[in-house]
Formats: structure tokens, sequence, C-alpha cells
């Protein structure tokens, strides 16, 4: 009779699975609160102390660490010495391990626990079997995640867990206790001064290949480091599949509206970099005034909303040739129209909180810094100029000053009414960026003159403003902290602009 070890910490679809092996006349081994869970949905159960012959002692902390066990696991069966030695202490092989861990990740996420609480969920008997296991795989099935019972049980339905199929597994296996061991050194190790641990391990998970990358001769496939929320949550709802650049552009675009908390926003994004961004007091009008920043550049974008999508702004958007759709949800009228569209991708990424860090790759390693927040706070802005902003003024600069975070340096973005009507990017000066904002507002029939103008970084010469001023400018955000901002403030003071210094820089490389 083949033998089943499970034991398990999720229990989804365990008593399915156990109870199909039994049908199949497998024997299933199992563990306290999972032996009692199998036994409630009537599977026949021999516990782990009848085969290891000892009682589980330290409450549950030692029950498999038994050569009962873990030779019953590891015996090679081409080797007949292996075999000869299970039988003479008289063990019995185990064929198939289900095993999935105590919740370590899950519960060091929640606000308040306590060191000892994390330290007794790290798991000791479960990355054993796992990984003994997966090491004579050549010989044993190893499970680790429940999404796998049901092609597993299909398997041994027809013959048994290939060899290919019992490889695949392993590599599972091992790459759930790689990520399970990292989340818990990065835990015990902490953060330096500075916020960043020691060490940092990373285990990627496939999620997904992609239609390309970059470009259409290179492959591309989506890994997800396992934190909750953001892109790996993303779910599909229509279109060709997604592309690298797709995903990066998604990414912008949640970065983006993200930074809007109260209010209706959309954005379009090129190039990782808005080409349009607005607020609105509904979806529909958020897009519209988004597109208006320049709708020439709106075409191919991706539309990213920080809101339900209603089947207005689905219509509205009826004209515009776009890649992607990606908002937090979709009313089920906006996704029949859209849909009638049939290579546009709808993507629904549920509202979450930013992950902690941000990664870039580099020749021989990573940078990694903290991940950018935009900070709605104004408790450190101040008012360095002869005039003072008025109140509508202050209300543009606010919009602006969140919208020119996802911008691309050097980043200038003029506004009027909280939307944008002028953005300049990714220039080698910002007097450039100042000047070609300019450019983009009058090509698109927007009149500069009265509008706001927010820089991502400070002002390094006064010609940035001089060239704002001529524009017809009136009032100015920025960061301020150049050695030649008394030039700067001397140069709005000259042409009567407003200027509030935040004090924070929001640079985007």
């Amino acid at each position: 009779m083949p033998r089943a070890l499970i034991s398990v910490s999720d229990k989804r679809g365990a008593v399915e699975f156990a109870a199909g092996l039994a049908a199949l006349g497998w024997e299933i081994v199992s563990t306290g609160g999972t032996a009692h869970v199998l036994e409630k949905g009537g599977v026949k159960v021999t516990s782990v102390e009848k085969i290891t012959g000892f009682a589980e002692m330290m409450d549950g902390r030692v029950k498999t660490l038994h050569p009962a066990v873990h030779g019953g696991i590891l015996a090679r069966r081409s080797v007949p010495g292996d075999l000869a030695a299970l039988k003479a202490l008289g063990y019995e092989p185990i064929d198939l391990v289900a095993v999935n861990l105590y919740p370590f990740r899950e519960t060091v996420a929640r606000q308040e626990v306590t060191l000892e609480e994390a330290i007794e969920q790290i798991d000791i008997g479960g990355p054993s079997m796992l990984r003994s296991a997966a090491k004579n795989h050549d010989a044993v099935t190893v499970v680790v995640d429940p999404m796998d019972y049901r092609r597993v049980l299909e398997a041994v339905r027809t013959g048994g867990a290939s060899a290919t199929l019992r490889r695949d597994l392993a590599a599972k296996a091992f790459t759930n206790t790689a990520a399970y061991d990292g989340a818990i050194a990065a835990y015990l190790a902490g953060g330096g001064a500075d916020g960043l641990p020691p060490t940092l391990v990373l285990v990627l998970e496939r999620v997904q290949g992609l239609r390309y990358g970059e470009n259409p001769h290179q492959h591309a496939a989506f890994y997800a480091t396992g934190e909750t929320g953001g892109l790996a949550s993303l779910t599909q709802m229509g279109g060709k599949d997604l592309s690298y650049n797709n995903l990066l552009d998604m990414d912008a675009a949640l970065t983006a509206v993200g930074a809007f908390e109260r209010e209706v926003a959309c954005v379009l994004i090129k190039h990782t970099t808005p080409c349009g961004i607005a607020c609105g007091t509904n979806a529909e009008q958020a897009y519209r005034r988004a597109v208006a920043t320049d709708p020439v550049s709106a075409f191919g974008s991706v539309v990213g909303f920080n809101t339900v999508v209603s089947a207005d702004a689905a219509r509205a958007m009826a004209d515009l040739f776009v890649e992607v759709v990606v908002a937090p949800r979709f009313e089920p009228q906006a996704v029949e129209i859209l849909t009638a569209k049939k290579n546009l991708r709808i993507v629904e990424v549920p509202r979450a909180d930013e992950v902690t860090f941000d990664y870039k790759r580099v020749r021989s390693g990573f940078l990694v810094q903290e991940r950018m927040r935009f900070d709605a706070a104004e408790g450190g802005w101040t008012v360095p100029t002869e005039r003072k902003p008025a109140e509508n003024e202050m209300t543009d600069m606010r919009f602006a000053w969140a919208a020119v975070m996802s911008v691309k340096s050097n980043a200038i973005l003029l506004a009027r009414d909280r939307a944008a009507i002028g953005i300049g990017a990714g220039q080698m000066s910002r007097v450039d960026s100042s000047m070609l904002a300019v450019h983009k507002a009058k090509t698109a029939g927007h009149d500069p003159v009265g509008s706001v103008l927010a820089s991502d970084a400070f002002f390094p010469f006064r010609d940035g403003v001089d060239a704002a001023a001529g524009a017809g400018v009136k009032a100015i955000i920025q960061p301020g902290g150049s050695v030649r901002d008394e030039e700067v403030i001397k140069a709005a003071d000259e042409h009567g602009i407003a200027m509030v210094m935040t004090g924070v820089r929001q640079f985007r490389h």
C-alpha cells in the first residue's frame, strides 16, 4: 500500500486530496491538527505517533523529526541497502509528502507582533520533510502548494506522477523553503540605522510569461517577490497578453494615481511617465481632463484610475487607442463596453499598501532604496517670495506637487484647475523641461497664462523661472535647497511669481 504523509498549515483542499488518495488505496499518515481535520472529513488516518513509536513532545515542537519519517522519505528505492535498513527497523517507505509551512510571513506582517510570536511560527519539521522529499523526488512526490493537489491526484489516478512532474514539484518545494528561510533571515536581521537590512534574500516566483520584452525579439516573464498586493494580484479581464512594457507602464500608472488618496484621479502613461493626469468629480471627468493634457501623446498610452471605472468612463475611451486600462475595479457594463476592443487589456489591481523596497538592477548587483511614497503633509512648506499664493493657486499647487511625483526627471508640470496642461520630462536640463512643458501646453491648445508650475527638484539656476514667467506662470512649487535659491527667489519676485518650497525632493531617475 502506498503511503502519503499530509501535514499542512493551509488546510484548503486537504480533505478532498486525502480522500482521493485513500479511495485509490493509499494509507494517509498525518499529524495533530491536520489529522483531526482529515478524520472529521471522513478520512481514515494513521497518526505519526503510530509509525514513530513516540508521542509528540514540547507542545508539538517535535513530532516528525524521526528516522521513521525521514528514513521513509529518503530511502532510495533503487538501493537495496536503503530498503534493507528500513525493513530492519520495521519502517515503511513514504511515497508522497504534502506539507505547507507555519504562516511565518503572515504573522510578522501583522502590526505589533512580538518576537516570541514570530519565533513560534518558524517551522522546523515542515521544511525538513519538504527538503527530504524534494531531494528524493526520483521516488517521492512532494506537494507544497494546495493548487497542485488536483493535478497530482489526477496523475496518481492515471498511473502515477511522471518524473517531470516530480521534478517540477521538487523545484517548487525548494523555492518555497528558500523563500521561507529568506523571510525569517530578513526578519531576524532587521534593518540597520538606515532601515535597510545587512542581507537581502530574494526568491522570485514566475507569475506569467509575457508576450515579449522591451523589444519583440526579447523573451520575458513576470516574477513576483511574494509580497502582498501590487501587480502580482492583477486580474486580466480582456485583451491580448501583457508585455514587459505594459507592466512597466501599469506600475507607473498605479504610482501616479496612488498619490491622490482623497480625490478621483486618472493618468495616461507613455514610456513610464505621465503624458496626462487630472482629477475630477468622477472617473469619466477625470479621464477627459487627463486626455486633454496632451491628446496627441495619449494615443497608445496606458490609462490608470484610482477609482471604479464606470460605463460612462468606458464610453469616453471608445474613440482613443490605448494599450491597457488599469483600475482597482470595473463596473460590469464598463467591462462589456471595453471588451468590444478585442485587443484592449483590461486589468484590475486592488488598491494596496506599497511594498517596502524599490530595486534596480545594475551590473553585478542591485541598488535598493526605500520605495518613494507621496507625502501630502505641508508642515515643512515655506513661502519665501514677496507675493503669497492665492487660495486657488494653492489648490492647484497641491495637485501639481502630487502629480509631478510620478514624472521622470527633470520633471516640470504645468497645472490649472487640478489638471495638468503641460508636462516636460526626461530632459538633460531643467530649463529645457520648463520650455518643453510650455511648448506642450500651447501645442495642445492650453494657455499657460495664470497656471502653476511644479518642479520635482530645485532650480539650479534662475533660467527655469524666467522661462516659466515668460509663459505667464503665476505660482511655482519646488523643493528648494539649491545654493542659488536666493537667485531663484529673486527671479520669482522680479516676475511677481508666488513660490512655495516644500523641502522635499521628488526626483525619479
